[in-house]
């Protein structure tokens, strides 16, 4: 299977909406995404998809198998770097998105806002890919700090931002509005380290494999 990570676009919007609304109660309203593009200088928003067509130099190809000639760190670099310099990524409208992740950078803290997946392509590797591609970019931004709330009861996504290097760092009571629920607060420090950089970059070769 042959995924595109890719800048989020517009076009995107209502697909995201559909995921999200699956993913978290209550959903974040479609119209802040497109605040989020078009107004959110410090917001940065990626899809996952499944992508039936070649985009020469707009995407990152990334297969499952391992099998590309291009590393991992290159091909995520490469659409880094052309959504820093404001290149426009339009959509395919052959692609079905899987999944989405935003980041938002304050000061020298990169803050995962949110991360999801379809309910019926989970446990792919979806969203660790996408994790991986956020975490780059707070690498490409020099960040200090890579942080994010999750909800007390999700143990398997705590599990996951815990094999990146996060780790427990406090509580916020009742922080999610459907049932009151605690959020933990999770925290990567020194993500520039040359530790941190060679720990991600194995987790990377591991993902690919």
């Amino acid at each position: 299977m042959v995924y595109t990570v890719r800048p989020m676009t517009e076009n995107d919007i209502s697909q995201v909406s559909r995921i999200e609304r699956d993913a978290f109660p209550p959903p974040w309203p479609a119209t802040n995404f497109k605040r989020e593009l078009r107004y959110n200088t410090l917001s940065h928003y990626f899809v996952a998809c499944e992508d039936a067509l070649e985009r020469k130099d707009a995407t990152a190809k990334i297969n499952s198998s391992g099998s590309s000639k291009k590393s991992l760190n290159d091909r995520i670099k490469a659409f880094i770097n052309r959504m820093l310099a404001n290149q426009t990524l339009e959509a395919s409208q052959d692609e079905k998105v899987l999944g989405f992740a935003g980041l938002w950078f304050m000061a020298d803290e990169a803050h995962l806002a949110n991360i999801a997946v379809r309910l019926d392509r989970r446990r792919e590797g979806i969203g660790e890919l996408l994790l991986i591609a956020v975490i780059d970019l707070a690498i490409e931004r020099q960040a200090r700090f890579f942080t994010l709330e999750v909800r007390a009861s999700n143990k398997e996504a705590q599990a996951l931002y815990g094999k990146f290097g996060l780790i427990e760092v406090g509580t916020r009571r009742g922080y999610y509005m459907d049932n009151k629920e605690d959020a933990v607060i999770m925290t990567a420090d020194n993500i520039t380290s040359q530790s941190y950089i060679d720990g991600i970059r194995q987790l990377k070769q591991a993902h690919a494999a």
